[in-house]
């Protein structure tokens, strides 16, 4: 398992970064958030990102995908991390593209891949329905009648759920809230008769949606995957969605820091440049040590996704919980090392710390994976 970049991600990174850094800086985030822009993204920048083919990298060629593996998505979304680029990318050409991907139907993967990689069509994951990461405790339901399922339920924090056109609800058809046993994926229409889209400004400036599901009917051929075997689609789909947002958050930590030593290189005080200071060096190159660890657990999981698909569940919850600690941490020494104009608006640092601090949370934060990972191990 490489852990280093070959010849073609090097490009494709490279490439990424110049794009992102022309097109999507920082300052075009605090625009959007100015504007409070009704998707929450450029749809004209999502066309040209999904023109270059970040939305079908990990799409096989006969769906209209690149099929360049899962490293190659990682390190766009490094970077897109580094501009804090919003874009449906991690909802709908991550997540939702790969749910498609291992639970669709063949009439589902010809009719929906070849969209979301031309990024005409745009998916949300509807699955949380607590303030914090509960995968099995679902209490959505999904009854069934004469001509398919009626889905009842509320739903929170989908992520870019205002603005996709299919919303892949995770709704229970059998079992007890709490079993993973039971769970059933389905594709609705975001305008379905029944269902009502709140959308909800987080802390980043980006996008979430409260949904409501009142009596929504589908058709069996909505179901994505087995009824009631939902989780042996959704477990990979979202360790595929960890992997992929600590590789953002990698690009949020290296630019923060990239930025903060940049500062301690510039600001003087008592006569003296700050980076002078024993102590900011020393934390200074603690960061430095905690990136570079970071950087070959992230690489490691992202090579997992298609290498050794069987040491994702493990590598992605380490993944996960390495960078939501590390995200932390560099944002908070970024804005301590430039002081109290740091959290003001004044300056883009404060950016990267609301990000790291709603990333922490996609998918599960420290405390759930610490825990997944014992479970797998059998601690």
């Amino acid at each position: 398992m490489a852990l280093v970049l070959n010849e073609e991600q090097r490009f494709l990174q490279d490439t990424a970064r110049e794009f992102l850094t022309t097109n999507a800086p920082v300052e075009a985030l605090r625009t959007l958030r100015d504007e409070r822009n009704k998707t929450g993204y450029d749809s004209a920048l999502w066309q040209q990102m999904s023109e270059l083919g970040w939305a079908s990298i990990i799409l096989p060629e006969e769906y209209g995908g690149l099929d360049f593996g899962f490293l190659g998505l990682g390190v766009v979304m490094e970077e897109a991390g580094r501009t804090l680029t919003a874009s449906p990318l991690f909802a709908s050409a991550v997540v939702g593209a790969s749910a498609i991907l291992l639970g669709g139907t063949p009439s589902q993967k010809e009719t929906l891949l070849p969209a979301i990689a031309a990024g005409e069509t745009t998916l949300a994951l509807a699955l949380e329905e607590h303030n914090r990461h509960k995968p099995h405790s679902i209490a959505t339901t999904a009854e069934t009648t004469d001509d398919g399922y009626v889905l009842n339920g509320r739903k929170t924090f989908v992520l870019d759920g205002h603005s996709a056109n299919q919303i892949l609800v995770v709704a229970r058809s059998a079992g007890n809230t709490g079993d993973s046993a039971g769970l059933s994926l389905f594709l609705v229409p975001g305008d379905a008769p029944g269902i009502q889209r709140q959308r909800t400004l987080m802390a980043d400036s980006r996008n979430a949606a409260n949904i409501t599901l009142d009596n929504v009917a589908v058709g069996p051929e909505a179901l994505v995957g087995e009824a009631g075997q939902g989780w042996s689609v959704l477990e990979p789909v979202l360790d595929r969605g960890r992997v992929a947002m600590a590789a953002e958050m990698m690009g949020i930590a290296l630019e923060c820091f990239e930025r903060t030593v940049a500062y301690l290189k510039e600001r003087e005080q008592f006569g003296a440049l700050i980076g002078s200071f024993q102590a900011l060096q020393h934390r200074a190159a603690f960061m430095q040590t905690q990136l570079e660890l970071a950087r070959s657990v992230v690489l490691q999981a992202l090579s997992a996704v298609d290498e050794t698909p069987e040491q994702l569940p493990l590598l992605a919850s380490l993944a996960k919980a390495r960078l939501n600690d590390l995200a932390q941490l560099v944002t908070n020494e970024a804005v301590q090392m430039h002081g109290g104009i740091g959290v003001t608006d004044a300056l883009e640092i404060g950016f990267f710390l609301k990000r790291a601090r709603v990333a922490m949370q996609v998918f599960g934060d420290t405390s759930f994976h610490k825990d997944r990972y014992a479970t797998l191990c059998g601690y």
